[in-house]
């Protein structure tokens, strides 16, 4: 039997520790959070009469831990009913339960002294054969295991999680020479299909791979800031998105993370190495004078970055870096910015800003440059090859290309030849790379590595689905594409603006479930981009209502609700697998598959009142009908709580945070699944067809329907009136919420009564089109369409 881990120990509760058992709660893995013991009773524990003896005194500080990640943003926990799989213990009275583990995760204070002291007292009780990991920042692993017995170094590597945990792809693991490679290998496959993470293999150097990188970055931005004599804000501004990376771009980045963090970091590698490297991790005076007066960033209210109340009301100020006083937030005006927008991908983004002859040109050139020449001149050094350099990046720093990602989107012999001339020392395995006739770092699917191409080593479980197009599209529109995903499996993958979905999407469902029914096993709806779907296409929806067109809007509902019923009674199971935002007709393709495959960070939630709307595709019956079949067989229904659940669910246009919540607020059912790993859904869902085809899949039967009637009706519009009768909703709210209730109680029949699922699609549909036609759900769509969010009108 292999290994497996059936419950873990963190030890350590802060905020970094909370979030690893948080992340192992979302799996479904119990574990023991361990801290210190404290010494001095708080004056609420005096008032109770608890003495330094009482359990919950000497459990204190991983009890409060647990309890804060309730409350923290982002969230850590899935759903807060998650918090029960964490059980709060000490260092002193709970110590010798490590024996019943299976994984020891060590995160305390960065300190070797301390870490090596808890690794002596881990050894004496653990059970051999358990592996035990730190999750340091930066601490050499190989000293933290230096006088440790055989089997606990055998067992022992670390294990570095990025801050928050549930969202930061990147882990990085970083074995010693005594590390067992089959251990090595659990961990990897481990921390890969069950913790749903990005693995990168790093050395046991200072700050590892993307520290080491990135703070470099960092700090070289820094300096370039007060030698060009640019802004914060300027330096924001260009070092975003339009370079590739997230939104937080340098300086916001630093305010999130926490200017002490991001200086003990830097310390790591300044303590360890010499000479120009020494200099740069020498973090800029006026940041360690930062430090001391508290301007840390997010966390103390004011950093590079603070908010501020203005004339101009609430202002965002950034920070002079020669007064260390607040100013107006400036941004870098050039031409090449502007060029460089209108670039599609990033890497041609990045290309047009290096090598402009302009301020921001300047500035990009002299910021990627030293980068990318760090970056190869560490790359043997910190890691096996420079794909773990370039996935590092971009899973733990958010950069959508690593560096020598970025180094073959702007040229390398181009840009080679340039910093030369600059007098520039370029790694000699570069050069080398080039006089050979290769001018670039990644050939398709492979990668220079020691002379020649290396083909990409690619877990099973990720079906790129640009490696099988165009070869094996069987059919597609302007709106999506049928795939074969091979075993007798097809895809059909949307490529529409955003994934929305409109005639041309709707055609390509039902053309595929046609398709699948004569030649396939079944059918996987999914896709790989930002987001699974966001909806219907509002913009047509709102130019025919404004147009007064609602026989083609009536055309186009009636057809999506025929696709839909498609899905559902498909003779070949039809398998969804959503991920990221999964709204409105999003919602509603996935509601009637015979199986949801989501993601673990899937946001699930049929959103239309917020544009004005009701669900139009069938999703209001579909809740209802998920809702009614998840009570237990043989209870008895309440057909009320179940219409007044569905009701609040749409009416409140509630959005699933995770897929734990989705299953919570009736979208996941027990026939669903939840995949850790969003790089693993298209392969899960594939299995999943497979298996319901091999069980002899049968589409659901055509049954009638029990609504709550005339009665149902008015008991869920007392409840919109007494939200309106406490200003809690508007008018228009209303005029929604009695649309919305007569629908889901099924019109002004008699409680109980049985209808067919066309009679519930036909109210929906004639309530959607009523609402298309109201000006002020005109002006929500609007609204929604131009500024990115719902209109309270």
């Amino acid at each position: 039997m292999g290994r497996q881990i059936k419950k873990a120990a963190v030890i350590g509760s802060g905020v970094m520790g909370s979030g690893i058992a948080a992340h192992l709660a979302n799996i479904g893995i119990p574990s023991l959070l361990l801290d210190i013991v404290p010494r001095e009773l708080t004056p609420q524990e005096e008032a109770k009469g608890l003495t330094l003896e009482s359990k919950a005194v000497r459990n204190r500080i991983s009890t409060e831990s647990i309890k804060r990640l309730a409350k923290q943003k982002p969230a850590p926990l899935a759903t807060k009913s998650l918090a029960t799989y964490i059980e709060p213990g000490n260092l002193e009275d709970d110590l010798a339960r490590l024996s019943e583990v299976d994984w020891i995760i060590e995160v305390v204070v960065e300190n070797l002294d301390i870490k090596r002291q808890l690794f002596e007292k881990v050894d004496a009780v653990r059970t051999p054969g358990t592996i035990v990991t730190s999750n340091t920042s930066g601490i050499s692993i190989e000293a933290m295991a230096e006088g440790r017995s055989e089997d606990f170094q055998a067992h022992f590597l670390g294990t570095h999680f990025f801050n928050p945990p549930r969202y930061l792809k990147l882990l990085e693991v970083i074995p010693t020479e005594k590390t067992n490679p089959d251990v090595l290998s659990f961990v990897k496959a481990f921390a890969e299909d069950t913790l749903g993470k990005g693995v990168v293999e790093c050395k046991d150097t200072p700050n590892f791979i993307a520290n080491r990188i990135g703070t470099y970055g960092l700090l070289v931005t820094a300096n370039e800031m007060l030698k060009g004599e640019y802004s914060v804000g300027e330096i924001d501004s260009v070092t975003g998105p339009l370079i590739g990376r997230p939104k937080s771009a340098t300086f916001r980045t630093l305010d999130v993370v926490g200017l002490d963090t991001f200086l003990h970091v830097a310390k790591n590698v300044y303590d360890e190495v010499e000479g120009a490297e020494k200099d740069v991790f020498d973090p800029p005076a006026f940041m360690k004078e930062m430090a001391e007066k508290g301007m840390l960033g997010s966390k103390s209210g004011q950093g590079f970055f603070v908010q501020k109340r203005t004339e101009k009301g609430k202002e965002i100020l950034e920070l002079n870096p020669v007064t260390l006083e607040y100013q107006e937030r400036k941004k870098l005006r050039a031409a090449s910015v502007e060029q460089a927008k209108q670039a599609k991908k990033p890497g041609d983004k990045l290309k047009v800003l290096a090598y402009a002859d302009d301020r921001a040109g300047q500035l990009i050139w002299n910021l990627v440059k030293p980068t990318l020449l760090y970056s190869a001149e560490k790359a043997y050094e910190i890691a096996n090859d420079i794909k773990a350099v370039d996935e590092a990046m971009r899973w733990g720093f958010g950069w959508e290309l690593g560096p020598f990602e970025m180094w073959d989107a702007i040229g390398v012999a181009k840009s080679v030849e340039r910093m030369e001339a600059e007098g520039e020392t370029v790694p000699g395995w570069v050069k080398e790379m080039l006089e050979t006739g290769n001018e670039t770092f990644y050939k398709g699917s492979s990668y220079f590595h020691q002379g020649e191409y290396k083909g990409v080593e690619s877990n099973p479980k990720n079906i790129h689905l640009k490696s099988l197009k165009p070869d094996n599209v069987v059919m597609k529109n302007s709106g999506a594409s049928l795939i074969d995903i091979g075993d007798d499996v097809a895809l059909l993958e949307f490529h529409s603006p955003n994934n929305s979905i409109g005639l041309d999407v709707i055609q390509m469902v039902n053309k595929s479930i046609e398709e699948v029914e004569k030649n396939f096993k079944g059918l996987v709806i999914s896709n790989q981009g930002k987001n699974f779907c966001v909806g219907a296409n509002l913009m047509m929806i709102l130019m025919e209502a404004q147009d007064d067109n609602f026989f083609e809007i009536d055309l186009v509902i009636r057809q999506f609700q025929q696709a839909m019923a498609n899905v559902r009674y498909s003779a070949k199971p039809v398998v969804t697998g959503p991920f990221g935002m999964t709204l409105g007709g999003g919602a509603e393709i996935c509601l009637p598959s015979a199986s949801i495959q989501a993601a673990h960070e899937t946001y699930m939630g049929l959103v239309e009142v917020g544009v004005g709307l009701i669900p139009g595709g069938g999703g209001n019956k579909e809740l209802y009908l998920r809702n009614l079949e998840s009570l237990p067989q043989g209870a008895q229904i309440d057909l009320q709580a179940i219409a007044n659940k569905t009701f609040e669910t749409i009416a409140m246009a509630k959005v699933a945070t995770s897929a734990h919540e989705a299953r919570e607020n009736g979208f996941l059912s027990e026939r669903d699944g939840v995949v850790m790993n969003g790089e693993h859904v298209i392969h899960r869902a594939k299995q999943q067809v497979i298996h319901l085809e091999e069980s002899g899949y049968r589409p659901p039967e055509r049954k009638k329907i029990p609504v709550v009637g005339e009665t149902g009706y008015a008991t869920l519009l007392l409840g919109a009136k007494t939200m309106k009768f406490g200003g809690m909703i508007s008018d228009h709210d209303l005029k929604i919420a009695e649309k919305l209730a007569f629908v889901l109680a099924g019109g002004r029949v008699p409680k109980g009564t049985l209808v067919d699922e066309q009679y519930l699609l036909d109210l929906e549909r004639e309530a959607f089109l009523s609402l298309v036609g109201e000006p002020k759900s005109q002006q929500r769509m609007q609204y929604m369409l131009t500024k990115g969010k719902p209109l309270r009108n």
